[in-house]
């Protein structure tokens, strides 16, 4: 498992750990049953605070896809992949919303904006 954080993003620490989580699920790198880091573990992995992960994690366990067993950790839950898959689009949606807002007010056109995803989609698969 690996996560990236990345510090210059708008997106809090704890979120992109929780969406990192949430796609390594999805795309069934980590499966019902596994175990995770432990909170301390993945803190210090990811030299972020202890209460980044404990927050995560929380956030994950809300949404019933991960559960604590005391004394022995946190573990990837059962889940219907479907509707896990559909949260994700309707969470990406809002955020492209609030960037083609952005980018409006910017005065980019369609076409900047089209040219725009397509170079960083680029360079983000290099």
């Amino acid at each position: 498992m690996k996560i990236v954080i990345r510090t210059q993003g708008t997106m809090a620490i704890y979120e992109q750990i929780v969406n990192q989580l949430k796609n390594e699920i999805v795309t069934g790198n980590l499966t019902a049953g596994e175990a995770l880091p432990s909170i301390r573990a993945l803190a210090s992995e990811l030299e972020v605070s202890v209460i980044t992960t404990k927050r995560a994690y929380e956030e994950l366990e809300k949404e019933g896809l991960i559960r604590s067993v005391a004394g022995k950790g946190f573990y990837v839950c059962e889940y219907n992949k479907t509707y896990l898959k559909e949260k994700q689009i309707m969470m990406l949606e809002k955020r492209l919303t609030e960037v083609l807002s952005d980018c409006k007010k910017a005065g980019l056109s369609k076409e900047d904006i089209k040219d725009m995803v397509e170079t960083l989609y680029e360079e983000e698969r290099m």
